[in-house]
């Protein structure tokens, strides 16, 4: 069975006032996009995703989807301009060979990350989703089995203002069923602190890991990892500058709180070097930045470490969860999976039925493929609105 078709749809969703509200308290750049201080990365006021449609000669479809936070446009260009031309053609049951071949055609000029590697991601989930589909199976078993059905999570983020608002939303959080959260701070190392201990105070019950965006100093950082330990947190994400191969590793061997690190990285290669550097403790690859196909090579990578994997998950929609959670299911040494609410409830948008969701975690989406229903008419409504953004 041959690739017949690739299409790409851009999206750029609206969500609620408050969301956007959060967003535009940063500083305006322009086109909808703002630094979130104390952050530094770019954000969107919405949710922009990019969609890619894989279809065989016999009409069956398989769908991908990059992260892709700001500007989706670039991703959706690489697939168009240089990875559907060979893709057509292609065996459509053979998810690895293709992506093999499609990561060589830029290796050689160093784009083995950033867009090449986004719109490759994207690409690859629907070449599994697609796979699945014509073979009748789930992609968690094609990769060899589930160890789990149900995939743990934490609640990613309470996003209010203050400290005493934070933590009535964690108390919201445990009396729904939650277990875990992840507070995203990067404050300052006593703001930090002071966070963690109101929620705490508020949700005694919950585990509490941090993300610190990539802020602190070395010195910092170890400050906070400290600090950390003595309230009994459970890891401490990207707390130093993204590049900072070296300061990870010193301070992965000092820090008393497991340090998670993850979602900049794109490929095995880059993985190998942190593993080898011991720079982490917990590998957290992103399926909408790695695809499925690599997502599991660092899953093994981590596993001959004795090394668990936490899968990070951002603002993806739909497609990128239900990829994510096939890949949480199908690695052995899952830590847990990230539950983003709002990614989690714009994404419903784009399926016929929502993916299930339970207190504590996700059960793994039944049927062939990726076992999701996407409404392709909606998704081609949404993408020409998207073009007027």
């Amino acid at each position: 069975m041959l690739i017949r078709d690739i299409e790409t749809f851009v999206l750029k969703l609206g969500s609620d006032e408050a969301y956007l509200g959060a967003l535009r308290d940063g500083s305006e750049i322009g086109a909808g996009y703002a630094v979130r201080e104390p952050w530094r990365s770019l954000y969107s006021e919405r949710f922009e995703a990019l969609l890619v449609k894989v279809t065989a000669e016999d009409g069956t479809s398989g769908w991908g989807e990059a992260l892709a936070p700001v500007a989706p446009e670039v991703p959706a260009t690489v697939v168009d301009l240089l990875l559907a031309p060979v893709l057509r053609g292609m065996d459509a049951t053979r998810p690895r060979p293709a992506w093999s071949r499609l990561r060589d055609l830029m290796r050689e000029r160093g784009h083995l990350v950033g867009h090449q590697a986004d719109a490759l991601a994207a690409v690859d989930i629907a070449l599994w989703d697609l796979a699945g589909r014509l073979a009748g199976r789930p992609v968690a078993e094609l990769l060899g089995g589930a160890f789990r059905e149900h995939v743990p999570v934490y609640v990613s983020g309470l996003p209010k203002t203050t400290d005493d608002e934070r933590a009535a939303l964690a108390a919201e959080w445990v009396a729904r069923g939650a277990t875990a959260v992840k507070l995203h701070l990067g404050n300052g190392v006593g703001a930090d602190l002071a966070t963690v201990d109101a929620i705490r105070a508020a949700a005694p019950s919950l585990r509490i890991a941090v993300d610190a965006h990539w802020v602190y100093s070395v010195t910092d950082a170890g400050r906070l990892a400290a600090g950390l330990a003595e309230r009994g947190a459970w890891f401490l994400e990207a707390p130093l500058a993204p590049e900072d191969l070296a300061g990870h590793a010193e301070l992965a061997r000092t820090s008393p709180v497991p340090i998670a690190v993850g979602e900049a990285l794109r490929n095995r290669y880059e993985f190998g070097e942190w593993l080898d550097a011991r720079a982490l403790r917990i590998a957290q690859p992103d399926v909408g930045r790695t695809g499925i196909t690599e997502a599991m090579v660092i899953a093994e990578l981590a596993a001959a470490r004795h090394l668990p994997v936490a899968p990070h998950h951002s603002t993806g929609l739909a497609v990128a969860l239900a990829a994510g959670l096939h890949v949480s299911a199908a690695v052995e040494n899952l830590e847990v999976f990230e539950y983003q609410p709002k990614s989690t409830d714009v994404g419903r948008r784009i399926l016929r039925h929502p993916i299930a969701f339970g207190p504590g975690g996700f059960p793994l989406p039944a049927g062939p493929g990726l076992g999701i229903d996407v409404d392709e008419e909606t998704v081609r409504k949404l993408a020409e609105e998207s073009r007027n953004v």
